[in-house]
């Protein structure tokens, strides 16, 4: 393993990822999180604000898919060359040779060869890991700086999802471990730089109905409960995003340890609990909801720098070769993939979602006629939020939709339409008699693009209270029922759609 080598490696993933986050359309996550980004605010509906805030000053430039994809696209570039140079300051003696490797699995890590999509965790990664690189620098030396360093960035994470917690829970771990007064002033440091983060999430949560707290804690989890099923998809996920053979020679490693004693006391203990409590928390977790391969994300490469150091130097060579035959095979499967039509997928249930993602100049075609005189919506958000990504023009949601993503609440004001025309592009047939009661008149046509079928629901003179009581209403007492605990300052549900009533249980 050489410098040169690693830089191949480098150039090479980089042109992949850039050809690929050209090649793909944005998908709904993204196009949800671009809205935020060209109307930023200090929250949004279901996670902190960092990563709107992030891409509204990209968008102040391009809106070009490569352009707003940008900091995921070297985000393990910049992650592999980070572990390289701060190696040395953590670990006293390591060798050149093992902190290439260690770069080399971060880099190559399986998620991180064809991740190119800009979500809330693109923040949350850079921050966690930098956070955590630099509580195992203060854990070493005991100096406030990096404390505050550590504290600083976490405070970031915080500010980019809700899973930063986890991290924030590490360091307690690995505080009261070490059991020092330096350790638990360090800690002190760290949790007092969230504060701010914290505040701002409950200032601006109070004033717009606790969307935070009723995605993440209540309304997401109504299919919650004891399960043999998702703890087997959460191995399953483990096993590929951390590299199939690392759970197996990290059990090796430290059995061996355990045998022989002999497991190296240079080594940050802190690195250690990073590596791996937090999995064992998901792993608590999976028992009762099912894990998101996104959510191991901002973990993984403390796991694979623990691994790096522990493992002997022919073990260590064997699972970088792996992970470079691992990623080609990853590029090539893409790269075929990227070669065949569309209509390979046309008997999957995705095909619809496929054409409505790739086909969007098709779609602005048949929706050209109406742009100007009707209201365009979809029956749901990511639906929603994709074409109107494409169109360059905001999509409503019109009907209940579901738990997720529910940002559409806040920004449409269905008092606003009264009285307009609204057009409903569905992927499914629609039962008229699901419309007639909130429009003077409907009517629908459908149209084909490769051989995927969208029907036009052509509502007519918008009849705002019959949707409110038939439909926002419902959504009120399912995402809105507050618990009394709470306090509130203004609930844009409540206010707007129901004057002198709350939004509570």
């Amino acid at each position: 393993m050489t410098g040169r080598l690693l830089a191949a490696l480098l150039v090479v993933t980089l042109i992949f990822r850039c050809w690929l986050a050209a090649a793909f359309p944005i998908t709904g996550d993204e196009a949800y999180f671009i809205w935020w980004g060209w109307k930023p605010d200090w929250g949004f509906y279901d996670h902190p604000p960092m990563i709107g805030w992030w891409l509204a000053a990209l968008l102040m430039l391009h809106d070009a898919e490569w352009w707003l994809r940008l900091p995921v696209i070297v985000q393990p570039a910049v992650l592999a060359l980070t572990v390289y140079f701060s190696l040395p300051r953590l670990i006293a003696g390591i060798g050149d040779e093992r902190r290439l490797w260690a770069a080399l699995l971060v880099l190559l890590a399986p998620v991180n060869v064809w991740n190119v999509f800009i979500t809330t965790d693109t923040p949350l990664i850079y921050f966690s890991v930098f956070s955590g690189l630099a509580w195992i620098r203060a854990a070493r030396d005991d100096a406030p700086r990096w404390y505050l360093a550590a504290g600083v960035l976490l405070a970031g994470a915080v500010l980019s999802k809700y899973f930063a917690a986890i991290l924030g829970f590490a360091y307690l771990v690995d505080a009261l471990r070490r059991r020092t007064r330096g350790a638990f002033a360090g800690l002190a440091i760290v949790y007092a730089c969230t504060l701010p983060a914290l505040a701002l999430m409950v200032w601006w949560n109070s004033g717009n109905c606790w969307p935070n707290y009723m995605f993440n804690f209540v309304n997401r989890h109504t299919d919650a409960g004891w399960s043999l099923k998702t703890p087997l998809l959460y191995a399953v996920t483990l096993l590929y995003v951390i590299g199939p053979p690392v759970l197996g020679l990290a059990w090796r490693q430290y059995r061996a340890d355990r045998r022989t004693a002999s497991a190296d006391s240079s080594l940050p203990t802190a690195l250690g609990t990073l590596a791996w409590l937090p999995f064992l928390l998901f792993a608590i977790l999976s028992l009762v909801k099912q894990i998101g391969m996104h959510w191991l994300l901002s973990f993984i490469p403390f796991t694979l720098i623990w691994l790096a150091l522990r493992l002997n130097p022919a073990g260590l060579r064997r699972l970088g070769l792996f992970f470079a035959a691992f990623a080609t095979l990853h590029i090539a499967g893409i790269l075929i993939v990227s070669r065949l039509p569309l209509e390979t997928w046309q008997k999957t249930r995705l095909y619809d979602g496929i054409v409505l993602t790739f086909e969007h100049q098709a779609l602005a075609r048949e929706l050209q006629p109406y742009k100007k005189d009707w209201v365009l919506a979809m029956d749901g958000y990511s639906n929603a939020v994709t074409l109107g990504y494409n169109l360059r023009q905001y999509v409503a949601v019109f009907g209940e939709a579901s738990s997720h993503a529910r940002h559409d609440d806040m920004v449409t004001d269905f008092r606003a339409l009264a009285g307009r025309n609204i057009l409903i592009l569905r992927k499914s047939a629609p039962n008229l008699d699901d419309y007639r009661k909130y429009f003077r008149q409907v009517g629908a046509d459908s149209f084909e693009i490769r051989g995927a079928r969208f029907w036009r629901v052509k509502g007519e003179g918008f009849d705002y209270p019959a949707y409110r009581d038939g439909v926002l209403a419902g959504v009120r007492r399912k995402y809105y029922a507050l618990p009394d605990w709470l306090p509130q300052t203004a609930c844009y549900m409540c206010d707007r759609y129901f004057s002198g009533e709350t939004c509570r249980r």
